[in-house]
Parts: structure tokens; sequence; C-alpha cells
């Protein structure tokens, strides 16, 4: 798909003090530890915190496109979302939640005041630039009519040991998320049959896959598909086993829907023709 949204790189602005955002939460004392200013644009507020004696580093595609490396304990995100269409945002919140150290916390600030949503000229560099309203099912720790800012967490740092949530949490290793977006989130099967072997999990506890929306279900295989590209530059397999048991009867043990997503490896078995047709023993072969 062609993407339409060139120009949001457009709509950063050189400013010669700190932006809001970032002296609200420093005055609530929220910033702490190795922080990242995740679409920093131009940087004034990683110069601002450096000077003020923060371990901050920047981040923007377009301005300072040195992707980061480290996991972070403190991430801002201000006025990012707002300028992006829903898969651009979904692929931040992403990066974001994988950049950030378990038990960190990292804040969205996005705008109250954008009355329609849509592509418009920017008023500056008069271009086509795109700007929407974003609601997250995270935290506020701050909001006015102009702005809020959310705060978030891991939610499996958030659910741990609350089979409430999700019976999966009775026995999760927290630490192995490895991937999260608003509706659904990803981490390693315990048991794995492979190197890599991850699950995607629907926020919502729903037993059967096809009892989620049809928007649950685009948002977990929109986060299937970023945990592939992962596991490709991670583990380079030859292959993949993408699967969903439905029911007892399919074999499903957990009752938390959930996709697996099983590397392959060339030899990983004798003869691996037919794939996911070996659910049912003696038709694997045709």
């Amino acid at each position: 798909m062609v993407n339409q949204n060139i120009n949001s790189h457009f709509t950063a602005k050189e400013r010669d003090k700190m932006s809001f955002p970032t002296r609200i939460l420093l005055d609530e004392n929220l910033i702490e530890g190795k922080v990242l200013d995740f679409g920093c644009g131009f940087g004034k507020d990683v110069e601002e915190l450096k000077e003020k004696g923060f371990d901050v580093q920047g981040y923007d595609p377009h301005y300072q496109p040195d992707y980061p490396e480290q996991k972070y304990d403190t991430i801002v995100c201000h006025y990012v979302l707002n300028v992006l269409q829903n898969q651009e945002q979904a692929k931040v919140l992403y990066q974001v939640a994988n950049l950030l150290k378990f038990g960190g916390k990292a804040y969205f600030s996005v705008r109250r005041d954008i009355k329609k949503p849509g592509f418009r000229t920017h008023f500056v560099h008069q271009v086509k630039t795109y700007q929407t309203n974003v609601v997250l099912p995270f935290k506020t720790v701050f909001i006015n009519e102009n702005m809020e800012i959310y705060e978030y967490q891991h939610y499996c740092y958030l659910n741990q040991k609350k089979t409430e949530v999700s019976p999966f949490f009775e026995k999760l290793e927290p630490k192995e998320q490895v991937g999260e977006l608003a509706s659904c989130f990803a981490f390693r099967d315990k048991f794995p049959v492979s190197k890599g072997h991850t699950l995607v999990i629907p926020k919502r506890k729903v037993s059967n896959y096809f009892e989620l929306s049809f928007k649950e279900q685009s948002a977990c295989w929109f986060l299937v598909n970023l945990i592939k590209s992962d596991l490709q530059k991670q583990f380079n397999p030859d292959g993949f086993n993408i699967g969903i048991n439905v029911d007892e009867a399919a074999g499903q043990t957990i009752f938390h829907c959930h996709i697996h997503i099983i590397p392959r490896y060339k030899n990983d078995v004798e003869n691996p023709l037919g794939g996911v047709r070996g659910v049912v023993p003696g038709k694997k072969e045709y």
C-alpha cells in the first residue's frame, strides 16, 4: 500500500524553549533514568533535558534517523500520533513498547483541539498534512482543553499474576512480552515448538477467535506482521507456520484466544510437507 501521508514531518516545529508536555512531566517528577524522546523533531526537548542533567537521546525518522539500539526507563512521544494514520500510529505504539524497559513508563501526548480529522494545507509549509484526534486505552496523567498526556506501561507488567485478566498470567514470565498494540499483545511461548515461537493475544478475554470483533482481529493480524518482521531479523527462519486452535476439539487448552507464530528452519523435521495439515495425523501428505 502506498503511503499517502508523506508530509507528516512538516508538522514539526522549531521551538526556542521546552515543549509544554515535557515541562508538565518534569514538574510532576515523571521523567527519570535513561530517557528517549521518540519523534523528537528538531530536538529542542533533548537539548533542554541534557542541560538539566538527564541522560537523554532523541529519535525522529526524518530529522534524527538513527534508530535506538537500547531500552529506556522513560520515553516521551509528544504530538506524534495526531499526525499519523491508523497503521502508522499502531507501528509507533509497537516501537515504543519494544524500546521501553520492563517496568518503565512512556508518555504519549496528544492534541485535543483538532475539530475534524483529515488532510489540510499546513499554514507554514504549504503542503498537505494529516491530523486526527487520538484516544488511547491508557492512564491519563494530565488533560486540558488543548491536550492530554497518557502514561503507558507494558500490559504484562501491569497484569502480573492477574488470572482474571487472562489465564496466561498464571504462569507467564512477564519479561517475555515482545510486542503490544492498543488492543492486543505478544509474548514468547513458554514451551516453544521452535526458536522464536510467539503468541499474539487480544487484551479482551475471549476464548473463541471468531467472537472477536473485526477490529480486534485486524489488530491481532497487524501485530502478527510486526512480530514476523522482527523474528526474521532476529532468527532468520526459513519459513513460518501461523495457527489458531479454536475449542477443545481443535486442541485448544488455554481458553483465551491466541495466534501461534512458529518460525520454521530447514531440516527442523524430517518431512515438512503438508505443514498445518499435520494437525490431523495421516492427512499431512496428499
